[in-house]
Protein backbone atom coordinates (compact mmCIF):
# COMPACT_ATOMS: atom_id res chain seq x y z
CA UNK A 1 0.00 0.00 0.00
CA UNK A 2 1.47 3.32 -1.16
CA UNK A 3 0.19 6.86 -0.74
CA UNK A 4 0.18 9.96 -2.94
CA UNK A 5 -0.78 13.61 -2.74
CA UNK A 6 -4.16 14.81 -3.94
CA UNK A 7 -2.29 17.44 -5.98
CA UNK A 8 -0.17 14.99 -7.92
CA UNK A 9 3.29 16.07 -6.77
CA UNK A 10 4.10 13.18 -4.42
CA UNK A 11 3.79 9.42 -4.90
CA UNK A 12 5.14 6.23 -3.38
CA UNK A 13 5.08 7.11 0.32
CA UNK A 14 4.28 4.38 2.84
CA UNK A 15 2.03 4.50 5.90
CA UNK A 16 4.81 5.54 8.24
CA UNK A 17 5.75 8.42 5.92
CA UNK A 18 2.24 9.85 5.85
CA UNK A 19 1.64 9.19 9.55
CA UNK A 20 4.52 11.56 10.37
CA UNK A 21 3.26 14.34 8.15
CA UNK A 22 0.72 17.09 7.84
CA UNK A 23 0.00 18.33 4.38
CA UNK A 24 2.05 16.83 1.55
CA UNK A 25 5.06 18.86 0.38
CA UNK A 26 3.06 20.06 -2.66
CA UNK A 27 0.31 21.38 -0.38
CA UNK A 28 -2.04 18.48 -1.01
CA UNK A 29 -3.38 15.77 1.28
CA UNK A 30 -2.31 12.15 1.38
CA UNK A 31 -4.50 9.38 0.01
CA UNK A 32 -3.94 5.72 -0.91
CA UNK A 33 -2.80 5.39 -4.52
CA UNK A 34 -5.44 2.67 -4.89
CA UNK A 35 -8.39 1.81 -2.69
CA UNK A 36 -8.69 -1.79 -1.49
CA UNK A 37 -11.93 -3.47 -2.50
CA UNK A 38 -14.09 -5.29 0.04
CA UNK A 39 -15.82 -8.33 -1.37
CA UNK A 40 -19.30 -9.30 -0.15
CA UNK A 41 -17.69 -12.40 1.37
CA UNK A 42 -15.25 -10.29 3.37
CA UNK A 43 -17.98 -7.96 4.59
CA UNK A 44 -20.18 -10.89 5.57
CA UNK A 45 -17.28 -12.42 7.49
CA UNK A 46 -17.11 -9.21 9.54
CA UNK A 47 -20.73 -9.45 10.71
CA UNK A 48 -19.95 -10.53 14.27
CA UNK A 49 -16.83 -8.45 14.87
CA UNK A 50 -16.64 -5.85 17.64
CA UNK A 51 -15.86 -2.22 16.90
CA UNK A 52 -12.27 -2.74 18.08
CA UNK A 53 -11.85 -5.75 15.81
CA UNK A 54 -13.24 -3.78 12.87
CA UNK A 55 -10.69 -1.01 13.47
CA UNK A 56 -7.95 -3.66 13.26
CA UNK A 57 -9.39 -5.11 10.04
CA UNK A 58 -9.76 -1.70 8.39
CA UNK A 59 -6.29 -0.55 9.49
CA UNK A 60 -4.71 -3.76 8.22
CA UNK A 61 -5.92 -2.88 4.71
CA UNK A 62 -3.65 0.17 4.71
CA UNK A 63 -0.84 -0.76 7.12
CA UNK A 64 1.35 -3.61 5.80
CA UNK A 65 2.84 -6.22 8.12
CA UNK A 66 6.34 -5.01 7.28
CA UNK A 67 5.60 -1.72 9.07
CA UNK A 68 3.36 -2.91 11.90
CA UNK A 69 3.00 -6.70 12.22
CA UNK A 70 -0.60 -7.83 12.61
CA UNK A 71 -0.11 -8.96 16.20
CA UNK A 72 1.38 -5.55 17.12
CA UNK A 73 -1.46 -3.77 15.33
CA UNK A 74 -4.01 -5.71 17.37
CA UNK A 75 -2.28 -4.77 20.62
CA UNK A 76 -2.00 -1.09 19.65
CA UNK A 77 -5.67 -0.77 18.72
CA UNK A 78 -6.86 -2.75 21.73
CA UNK A 79 -4.76 -0.65 24.11
CA UNK A 80 -5.90 2.57 22.44
CA UNK A 81 -9.59 1.75 22.81
CA UNK A 82 -9.45 0.10 26.23
CA UNK A 83 -10.29 3.19 28.27
CA UNK A 84 -13.65 4.13 26.80
CA UNK A 85 -16.63 4.42 29.13
CA UNK A 86 -18.79 1.77 27.45
CA UNK A 87 -17.58 -1.81 26.92
CA UNK A 88 -18.37 -1.78 23.20
CA UNK A 89 -16.38 1.51 22.74
CA UNK A 90 -19.15 2.98 20.56
CA UNK A 91 -22.87 2.47 21.01
CA UNK A 92 -26.04 2.70 18.91
CA UNK A 93 -29.14 4.27 20.46
CA UNK A 94 -32.25 2.83 18.79
CA UNK A 95 -35.06 5.32 19.23
CA UNK A 96 -38.63 5.89 18.01
CA UNK A 97 -39.61 5.63 14.33
CA UNK A 98 -36.37 4.01 13.21
CA UNK A 99 -34.11 6.77 14.54
CA UNK A 100 -30.73 5.11 15.11
CA UNK A 101 -27.91 7.22 16.54
CA UNK A 102 -24.30 6.03 16.46
CA UNK A 103 -22.71 7.40 19.65
CA UNK A 104 -19.02 8.02 19.05
CA UNK A 105 -18.40 10.14 22.16
CA UNK A 106 -17.50 7.76 24.98
CA UNK A 107 -13.82 8.67 25.21
CA UNK A 108 -11.97 10.98 27.62
CA UNK A 109 -13.01 14.24 25.94
CA UNK A 110 -16.54 13.10 25.05
CA UNK A 111 -16.09 13.54 21.29
CA UNK A 112 -15.77 11.23 18.29
CA UNK A 113 -12.23 12.39 17.68
CA UNK A 114 -11.03 10.39 20.69
CA UNK A 115 -11.53 7.19 18.66
CA UNK A 116 -9.24 7.86 15.70
CA UNK A 117 -6.97 10.17 17.68
CA UNK A 118 -6.01 7.64 20.34
CA UNK A 119 -5.33 4.97 17.71
CA UNK A 120 -3.21 7.39 15.69
CA UNK A 121 -1.22 8.47 18.75
CA UNK A 122 -0.54 4.81 19.58
CA UNK A 123 0.70 4.24 16.01
CA UNK A 124 2.96 7.30 16.26
CA UNK A 125 4.37 6.31 19.63
CA UNK A 126 5.04 2.80 18.32
CA UNK A 127 7.40 4.16 15.67
CA UNK A 128 8.96 6.81 17.90
CA UNK A 129 9.90 4.23 20.53
CA UNK A 130 11.10 1.77 17.93
CA UNK A 131 13.34 4.37 16.28
CA UNK A 132 14.32 6.38 19.40
CA UNK A 133 12.92 9.58 17.88
CA UNK A 134 10.83 12.53 19.03
CA UNK A 135 8.16 14.55 17.20
CA UNK A 136 6.04 17.66 17.58
CA UNK A 137 2.32 17.59 16.90
CA UNK A 138 0.89 20.92 15.73
CA UNK A 139 -2.91 21.13 15.94
CA UNK A 140 -5.37 23.85 15.03
CA UNK A 141 -8.81 23.11 16.45
CA UNK A 142 -12.42 24.26 16.21
CA UNK A 143 -12.99 22.75 19.64
CA UNK A 144 -12.82 18.98 19.92
CA UNK A 145 -9.62 18.04 18.06
CA UNK A 146 -7.33 19.94 20.41
CA UNK A 147 -8.66 18.42 23.60
CA UNK A 148 -8.61 14.96 22.12
CA UNK A 149 -5.01 15.30 20.89
CA UNK A 150 -3.94 16.57 24.31
CA UNK A 151 -5.57 13.79 26.30
CA UNK A 152 -4.34 11.06 23.97
CA UNK A 153 -0.73 12.27 24.05
CA UNK A 154 -0.29 13.77 27.51
CA UNK A 155 2.73 12.46 29.37
CA UNK A 156 4.40 10.82 26.36
CA UNK A 157 8.10 11.62 26.49
CA UNK A 158 8.62 11.17 22.74
CA UNK A 159 5.82 13.53 21.68
CA UNK A 160 5.14 17.24 22.27
CA UNK A 161 1.72 18.65 21.40
CA UNK A 162 1.13 22.29 20.48
CA UNK A 163 -2.57 23.20 20.18
CA UNK A 164 -4.07 26.49 18.96
CA UNK A 165 -7.76 27.12 19.66
CA UNK A 166 -10.04 30.09 18.81
CA UNK A 167 -10.65 32.08 21.99
CA UNK A 168 -14.35 32.61 22.73
CA UNK A 169 -15.45 30.28 19.93
CA UNK A 170 -15.37 27.00 21.84
CA UNK A 171 -17.53 25.92 24.76
CA UNK A 172 -16.23 26.18 28.35
CA UNK A 173 -15.91 22.38 28.56
CA UNK A 174 -13.98 22.20 25.29
CA UNK A 175 -11.65 24.95 26.50
CA UNK A 176 -11.13 23.31 29.89
CA UNK A 177 -10.25 19.99 28.24
CA UNK A 178 -7.33 21.84 26.65
CA UNK A 179 -6.20 24.41 29.20
CA UNK A 180 -6.32 22.23 32.34
CA UNK A 181 -3.77 19.75 31.02
CA UNK A 182 -0.49 20.76 32.71
CA UNK A 183 1.83 17.97 31.56
CA UNK A 184 5.22 19.15 30.34
CA UNK A 185 4.67 17.90 26.79
CA UNK A 186 1.40 19.87 26.31
CA UNK A 187 1.43 23.49 25.08
CA UNK A 188 -1.76 25.47 24.39
CA UNK A 189 -2.31 28.81 22.61
CA UNK A 190 -5.57 30.80 22.53
CA UNK A 191 -5.91 32.82 19.31
CA UNK A 192 -8.13 35.84 18.71
CA UNK A 193 -9.77 34.52 15.56
CA UNK A 194 -11.66 31.64 14.01
CA UNK A 195 -10.48 28.08 13.45
CA UNK A 196 -10.18 28.90 9.74
CA UNK A 197 -7.90 31.82 10.67
CA UNK A 198 -5.75 29.44 12.69
CA UNK A 199 -5.37 27.06 9.74
CA UNK A 200 -3.59 29.72 7.66
CA UNK A 201 -0.35 30.08 9.68
CA UNK A 202 -0.36 26.34 10.36
CA UNK A 203 -0.41 25.61 6.63
CA UNK A 204 2.59 27.92 6.21
CA UNK A 205 4.51 26.12 8.93
CA UNK A 206 3.82 22.72 7.39
CA UNK A 207 4.87 24.05 3.98
CA UNK A 208 8.35 24.78 5.42
CA UNK A 209 9.95 21.39 4.79
CA UNK A 210 13.16 22.35 6.59
CA UNK A 211 11.18 23.07 9.76
CA UNK A 212 9.09 19.92 9.33
CA UNK A 213 12.07 17.60 8.91
CA UNK A 214 14.34 19.21 11.53
CA UNK A 215 11.71 19.10 14.28
CA UNK A 216 9.60 16.11 13.29
CA UNK A 217 6.62 18.43 12.86
CA UNK A 218 3.36 16.62 12.16
CA UNK A 219 -0.42 17.01 12.30
CA UNK A 220 -3.13 15.23 14.27
CA UNK A 221 -6.01 17.04 12.58
CA UNK A 222 -7.93 14.91 10.12
CA UNK A 223 -5.35 16.19 7.65
CA UNK A 224 -3.47 13.15 8.97
CA UNK A 225 -4.42 10.14 6.90
CA UNK A 226 -4.50 7.81 9.90
CA UNK A 227 -7.42 9.76 11.38
CA UNK A 228 -9.54 9.27 8.27
CA UNK A 229 -8.47 5.62 8.02
CA UNK A 230 -9.72 4.75 11.50
CA UNK A 231 -12.96 6.67 10.92
CA UNK A 232 -13.83 4.27 8.10
CA UNK A 233 -14.52 1.71 10.84
CA UNK A 234 -17.36 3.87 12.26
CA UNK A 235 -19.41 3.24 9.17
CA UNK A 236 -18.53 -0.43 8.83
CA UNK A 237 -19.70 -0.95 12.41
CA UNK A 238 -22.97 0.93 11.88
CA UNK A 239 -23.62 -1.02 8.71
CA UNK A 240 -23.01 -4.38 10.36
CA UNK A 241 -25.20 -3.52 13.33
CA UNK A 242 -28.15 -2.04 11.44
CA UNK A 243 -28.30 -3.30 7.87
CA UNK A 244 -29.08 -6.96 8.49
CA UNK A 245 -26.18 -8.46 6.52
CA UNK A 246 -26.85 -12.11 5.77
CA UNK A 247 -24.50 -14.63 4.23
CA UNK A 248 -25.13 -15.26 0.56
CA UNK A 249 -27.55 -12.37 0.10
CA UNK A 250 -26.96 -9.08 -1.71
CA UNK A 251 -25.66 -6.30 0.52
CA UNK A 252 -28.52 -3.90 1.35
CA UNK A 253 -28.24 -0.14 0.81
CA UNK A 254 -27.59 1.92 3.94
CA UNK A 255 -27.84 5.67 4.55
CA UNK A 256 -25.48 7.55 6.86
CA UNK A 257 -26.16 11.13 7.95
CA UNK A 258 -23.15 13.05 9.26
CA UNK A 259 -22.83 16.49 10.89
CA UNK A 260 -20.05 18.01 8.80
CA UNK A 261 -17.37 20.62 9.43
CA UNK A 262 -13.88 19.66 8.28
CA UNK A 263 -15.48 16.78 6.32
CA UNK A 264 -13.23 14.01 7.65
CA UNK A 265 -16.06 11.68 8.63
CA UNK A 266 -17.97 12.07 5.37
CA UNK A 267 -14.71 11.51 3.48
CA UNK A 268 -14.22 8.22 5.33
CA UNK A 269 -17.78 7.21 4.47
CA UNK A 270 -17.27 8.07 0.79
CA UNK A 271 -14.10 6.01 0.68
CA UNK A 272 -15.96 3.06 2.17
CA UNK A 273 -18.66 3.46 -0.48
CA UNK A 274 -15.96 3.27 -3.18
CA UNK A 275 -14.46 0.23 -1.43
CA UNK A 276 -17.69 -1.71 -1.91
CA UNK A 277 -20.24 -0.89 0.79
CA UNK A 278 -23.55 0.35 -0.71
CA UNK A 279 -23.87 3.63 1.20
CA UNK A 280 -26.03 6.69 0.65
CA UNK A 281 -24.23 9.74 2.06
CA UNK A 282 -25.81 12.81 3.63
CA UNK A 283 -23.64 15.67 4.94
CA UNK A 284 -25.50 18.11 7.18
CA UNK A 285 -24.03 21.51 8.04
CA UNK A 286 -24.97 24.49 10.20
CA UNK A 287 -25.11 28.11 9.03
CA UNK A 288 -21.52 27.77 7.80
CA UNK A 289 -22.85 26.12 4.68
CA UNK A 290 -19.93 25.95 2.25
CA UNK A 291 -20.31 22.19 1.76
CA UNK A 292 -24.04 22.58 1.04
CA UNK A 293 -23.45 25.43 -1.43
CA UNK A 294 -20.67 23.50 -3.16
CA UNK A 295 -22.88 20.45 -3.71
CA UNK A 296 -26.06 22.26 -4.68
CA UNK A 297 -24.73 25.31 -6.54
CA UNK A 298 -21.05 24.65 -7.27
CA UNK A 299 -20.28 27.65 -5.05
CA UNK A 300 -17.08 26.55 -3.29
CA UNK A 301 -16.41 29.85 -1.56
CA UNK A 302 -16.04 31.31 1.91
CA UNK A 303 -18.28 34.05 3.23
CA UNK A 304 -16.70 37.08 4.86
CA UNK A 305 -16.80 35.66 8.41
CA UNK A 306 -17.31 32.37 10.16
CA UNK A 307 -20.76 32.38 11.77
CA UNK A 308 -20.78 31.40 15.43
CA UNK A 309 -23.54 28.85 16.05
CA UNK A 310 -24.79 26.48 18.73
CA UNK A 311 -22.73 23.77 17.00
CA UNK A 312 -19.27 25.39 17.20
CA UNK A 313 -17.16 22.34 16.30
CA UNK A 314 -18.52 22.61 12.74
CA UNK A 315 -18.24 26.40 12.52
CA UNK A 316 -15.88 25.91 9.59
CA UNK A 317 -15.69 27.55 6.18
CA UNK A 318 -12.62 25.70 4.97
CA UNK A 319 -13.72 22.03 4.96
CA UNK A 320 -10.22 20.87 4.13
CA UNK A 321 -11.07 17.20 3.63
CA UNK A 322 -13.26 18.12 0.69
CA UNK A 323 -9.99 18.15 -1.23
CA UNK A 324 -9.87 14.38 -0.72
CA UNK A 325 -13.46 14.09 -1.93
CA UNK A 326 -12.63 16.08 -5.07
CA UNK A 327 -9.66 13.78 -5.73
CA UNK A 328 -11.79 10.64 -5.37
CA UNK A 329 -14.56 12.14 -7.46
CA UNK A 330 -12.20 13.16 -10.28
CA UNK A 331 -10.49 9.75 -10.59
CA UNK A 332 -7.26 10.82 -8.85
CA UNK A 333 -6.71 13.76 -11.22
CA UNK A 334 -4.14 15.65 -9.16
CA UNK A 335 -3.73 18.49 -11.64
CA UNK A 336 -7.44 19.35 -11.56
CA UNK A 337 -7.52 19.17 -7.76
CA UNK A 338 -4.41 21.36 -7.57
CA UNK A 339 -6.06 23.98 -9.79
CA UNK A 340 -9.27 24.00 -7.73
CA UNK A 341 -7.56 24.16 -4.36
CA UNK A 342 -4.90 26.71 -5.25
CA UNK A 343 -7.55 29.08 -6.60
CA UNK A 344 -9.62 28.53 -3.45
CA UNK A 345 -6.65 29.17 -1.16
CA UNK A 346 -5.65 32.26 -3.13
CA UNK A 347 -9.08 33.90 -3.47
CA UNK A 348 -11.23 31.91 -1.01
CA UNK A 349 -13.59 31.06 -3.83
CA UNK A 350 -13.97 28.69 -6.75
CA UNK A 351 -16.91 27.86 -9.00
CA UNK A 352 -17.06 24.15 -9.73
CA UNK A 353 -17.49 23.13 -13.33
CA UNK A 354 -21.08 21.97 -13.78
CA UNK A 355 -20.04 18.40 -14.61
CA UNK A 356 -17.95 18.33 -11.42
CA UNK A 357 -20.85 19.69 -9.36
CA UNK A 358 -23.20 17.13 -10.87
CA UNK A 359 -20.82 14.28 -10.05
CA UNK A 360 -20.56 15.55 -6.49
CA UNK A 361 -24.32 15.85 -6.07
CA UNK A 362 -24.76 12.26 -7.28
CA UNK A 363 -22.71 10.89 -4.38
CA UNK A 364 -23.50 13.42 -1.65
CA UNK A 365 -26.76 14.89 -0.41
CA UNK A 366 -26.56 17.93 1.85
CA UNK A 367 -28.67 20.16 4.04
CA UNK A 368 -28.16 23.22 6.21
CA UNK A 369 -29.66 23.82 9.65
CA UNK A 370 -29.92 27.05 11.67
CA UNK A 371 -29.75 27.47 15.43
CA UNK A 372 -33.53 27.50 15.92
CA UNK A 373 -33.84 24.27 13.96
CA UNK A 374 -31.09 22.75 16.11
CA UNK A 375 -33.05 23.61 19.26
CA UNK A 376 -36.32 22.33 17.76
CA UNK A 377 -34.66 19.04 16.88
CA UNK A 378 -33.18 18.64 20.36
CA UNK A 379 -36.59 19.31 21.92
CA UNK A 380 -38.46 16.93 19.63
CA UNK A 381 -36.01 14.10 20.22
CA UNK A 382 -36.37 14.61 23.98
CA UNK A 383 -40.17 14.74 23.83
CA UNK A 384 -40.39 11.56 21.77
CA UNK A 385 -37.51 9.56 23.29
CA UNK A 386 -36.30 11.26 26.50
CA UNK A 387 -32.93 11.35 24.75
CA UNK A 388 -30.66 14.41 25.01
CA UNK A 389 -28.34 15.00 22.07
CA UNK A 390 -25.61 17.55 21.44
CA UNK A 391 -26.28 20.37 18.94
CA UNK A 392 -24.00 18.81 16.30
CA UNK A 393 -25.92 15.56 16.45
CA UNK A 394 -29.09 17.64 16.13
CA UNK A 395 -27.76 19.12 12.89
CA UNK A 396 -27.79 15.59 11.51
CA UNK A 397 -31.02 14.39 13.15
CA UNK A 398 -32.97 17.36 11.72
CA UNK A 399 -32.80 15.32 8.50
CA UNK A 400 -34.80 12.52 10.16
CA UNK A 401 -37.72 14.82 10.87
CA UNK A 402 -37.82 16.44 7.43
CA UNK A 403 -36.89 13.60 5.06
CA UNK A 404 -39.03 10.51 5.63
CA UNK A 405 -37.35 7.13 5.45
CA UNK A 406 -37.13 5.44 2.09
CA UNK A 407 -38.75 2.03 2.42
CA UNK A 408 -36.22 -0.77 2.69
CA UNK A 409 -33.19 1.43 3.38
CA UNK A 410 -31.83 1.58 6.92
CA UNK A 411 -30.41 4.86 8.15
CA UNK A 412 -27.95 5.92 10.85
CA UNK A 413 -27.17 9.33 12.34
CA UNK A 414 -23.70 10.08 13.65
CA UNK A 415 -23.48 11.56 17.16
CA UNK A 416 -20.13 13.29 17.28
CA UNK A 417 -20.15 14.61 20.86
CA UNK A 418 -21.80 14.29 24.23
CA UNK A 419 -24.36 16.92 25.24
CA UNK A 420 -22.21 17.41 28.36
CA UNK A 421 -19.82 19.47 26.22
CA UNK A 422 -22.56 21.83 25.06
CA UNK A 423 -24.56 22.62 28.16
CA UNK A 424 -25.51 26.12 26.98
CA UNK A 425 -27.32 24.65 23.97
CA UNK A 426 -29.03 22.04 26.17
CA UNK A 427 -30.20 24.82 28.50
CA UNK A 428 -31.44 26.94 25.58
CA UNK A 429 -33.47 23.96 24.41
CA UNK A 430 -34.98 23.77 27.90
CA UNK A 431 -33.92 20.16 28.44
CA UNK A 432 -32.98 18.50 31.74
CA UNK A 433 -29.42 17.29 31.91
CA UNK A 434 -26.98 16.44 34.68
CA UNK A 435 -23.35 16.72 33.54
CA UNK A 436 -21.08 13.82 34.54
CA UNK A 437 -18.74 14.26 37.50
CA UNK A 438 -15.68 14.40 35.23
CA UNK A 439 -17.09 17.47 33.50
CA UNK A 440 -18.08 19.20 36.75
CA UNK A 441 -14.57 18.61 38.13
CA UNK A 442 -13.02 20.64 35.28
CA UNK A 443 -14.28 23.87 36.84
CA UNK A 444 -11.92 23.66 39.81
CA UNK A 445 -8.76 22.69 37.93
CA UNK A 446 -5.91 25.16 37.30
CA UNK A 447 -5.26 26.25 33.71
CA UNK A 448 -2.24 27.08 31.57
CA UNK A 449 -2.10 28.62 28.09
CA UNK A 450 -0.59 31.46 26.06
CA UNK A 451 -2.34 34.12 23.99
CA UNK A 452 -2.09 34.91 20.28
CA UNK A 453 -3.46 38.44 19.98
CA UNK A 454 -5.10 39.84 16.87
CA UNK A 455 -2.93 42.35 15.01
CA UNK A 456 -2.91 44.05 11.63
CA UNK A 457 -0.65 41.31 10.24
CA UNK A 458 -2.03 38.58 12.46
CA UNK A 459 -1.30 35.66 10.12
CA UNK A 460 2.39 36.47 9.80
CA UNK A 461 2.63 37.37 13.50
CA UNK A 462 1.05 34.09 14.60
CA UNK A 463 3.26 32.12 12.26
CA UNK A 464 6.37 33.89 13.60
CA UNK A 465 5.29 33.37 17.20
CA UNK A 466 4.64 29.66 16.74
CA UNK A 467 7.81 29.19 14.72
CA UNK A 468 9.87 30.91 17.41
CA UNK A 469 8.26 28.77 20.09
CA UNK A 470 9.08 25.60 18.16
CA UNK A 471 12.71 26.65 17.72
CA UNK A 472 13.18 27.77 21.31
CA UNK A 473 11.31 25.06 23.16
CA UNK A 474 12.05 21.95 21.16
CA UNK A 475 15.24 20.05 20.49
CA UNK A 476 15.80 19.32 16.80
CA UNK A 477 15.68 15.65 15.94
CA UNK A 478 19.06 14.11 15.12
CA UNK A 479 20.51 15.12 11.78
CA UNK A 480 19.63 12.61 9.10
CA UNK A 481 16.47 11.37 10.86
CA UNK A 482 13.72 11.01 8.29
CA UNK A 483 10.21 11.92 9.38
CA UNK A 484 8.89 12.50 5.87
Amino acid sequence: MRFCSTRGGVRGWDFRDVLFSGYAPDGGMFMPETLPQLSPETLQSWRELSYTQLVVEVSALFVPDQLIPREDLQVLVSDALAGFSVPEVVRIARLKDGLSILELFHGDTLAFKDLAMTCTVHFINYFLQKENRRAIVLVGTSGDTGGSAIHCAKGLSELDVLVVFPRGRVTPVQEKHMTTCLEDNIHVFAADGSSDNIDQPLRRLFADQKLVTSHGLMSLNSVNWSRVMVQIAHFVYAYMQLSGVERGLELPEFEVVVPTGGAGNITAAYMLKLMGLPLKLVAMVNANDIVHRTVTKGDFSMTSDVTQTLAPAIDIQDPYNIERIFWLLLDSDGSSVKKIMEEFQRSHRHSLLENHRRLLSEVLLTGTVGDEEILETMRRCWEENQYVMCPHTAVAVWHQYHHPHTAGINRCYVATASPAKFQEAVEKAGLPFDPPEAVLALESLPTRYQNLERSQNWCEDWEDRLRAWIHIQMFPVPQGARFL
